[in-house]
């Protein structure tokens, strides 16, 4: 059974929504809806850092890698972006390389955007059970650089951010055991994070129904009910968005971790594994508790794990 052996994130320092008023092109009017209605105050973003360091802060953090990094046998990045940089130039190669992963098989899945994260949490286990080395493990590097206005800024979601996280995955283990996994991939006709009017409301229309429905698929492959996962951990959209999805859902928005919202921003695929970090910080998950983390890609990508804790 897949185990998540340990995570770490690293933020930029946050600013504040209104100081990024004017690079991101928004009135007044959109400025009031975003920070009043959606709860998005603050990002964690900084135009001087680049992505490799960014992803190397939040590697750097992981204790449980140091003395193990002959044992990463695949390095696995993450993106919502197909390509950060011109052939050859590999930004994972680098890490790689300055990492001491000299074992470790390394490419990136792209096609899921936000929802890679847990794509590769499944893909990750999937290729560590054919290893079949107990002592094996691979690494999953997530988030990245918004370095245009158009990945900056997802209009009617909200800013995007630049915090990272490393992921340890092992193939099996006692602790953060994935119990279900659920994903989903439906066409908008507009494959890409600047969409068109029509597949932007094609996303909007299916969103909530898709998004229910795999989440119900992961939920039931683990064996439980909505009622018996103890905290939701979310991509960090907005805090309406998932007002509504909690009342869909049956469960108490009080049980999705809605406390990054106004401090991030949306962090691609880093998101789930930034509230994973908090919930443990903050004594929100117990061991035994199942919880369930929650991705979904522009194009459209969703994605539901359940992880017993």
């Amino acid at each position: 059974m897949t185990s998540i052996v340990e995570v770490s994130t690293h933020w930029p320092s946050p600013v504040s929504l209104a100081e990024r008023q004017h690079d991101l092109g928004l009135t007044d009017a959109e400025l009031r809806r975003y920070i009043r209605g959606f709860g998005l105050s603050r990002i964690c973003w900084d135009e001087e850092v680049p992505e490799k360091e960014l992803l190397l802060s939040a590697l750097e953090k992981l204790p449980s890698l140091r003395g193990a990094e002959e044992r990463v046998r695949f390095l696995i990045r993450a993106r919502t972006l197909r390509a950060p940089s011109p052939y050859p130039h590999s930004v994972l190669q680098e890490i790689r390389r300055e990492a001491g992963l000299r074992h470790a098989r390394t490419f990136a899945l792209t096609e899921h955007a936000c929802a890679s994260g847990l794509l590769a949490v499944e893909v990750a286990g999937t290729l560590l059970a054919e290893e079949g080395d107990p002592e094996a493990l691979a690494l999953i590097l997530t988030g990245e650089k918004a370095l245009t206005r158009e990945t900056q800024f997802v209009p009617g979601v909200g800013p995007t951010g630049e915090a990272t996280a490393a992921v340890l995955v092992a193939a099996s283990g006692t602790r953060d055991r994935v119990r279900g996994f659920a994903t989903r991939t439906v066409s908008t006709g507009h494959p890409k994070m600047v969409m068109t009017p029509e597949a932007a409301r094609s996303f909007r229309g299916m969103y909530a129904d898709v998004l229910t429905e795999v989440i119900d698929e992961a939920v039931g492959a683990a064996g439980l009910t909505m009622g018996e996962i103890a905290l939701v951990l979310p991509h960090n959209v907005n805090r309406v968005a998932w007002t509504n999805l909690a009342d869909r859902l049956g469960t108490r928005t009080e049980r999705v971790l809605l406390d990054n919202v106004p401090r991030t921003g949306h962090c691609f695929g880093a998101d789930p594994f930034v509230n994973y970090v908090t919930a443990c910080e903050l004594g929100r998950l117990r061991p035994g508790d199942h919880y369930l983390m929650v991705a979904v890609g522009l194009g459209a990508c969703f994605a539901a794990m359940v992880v017993e804790h």
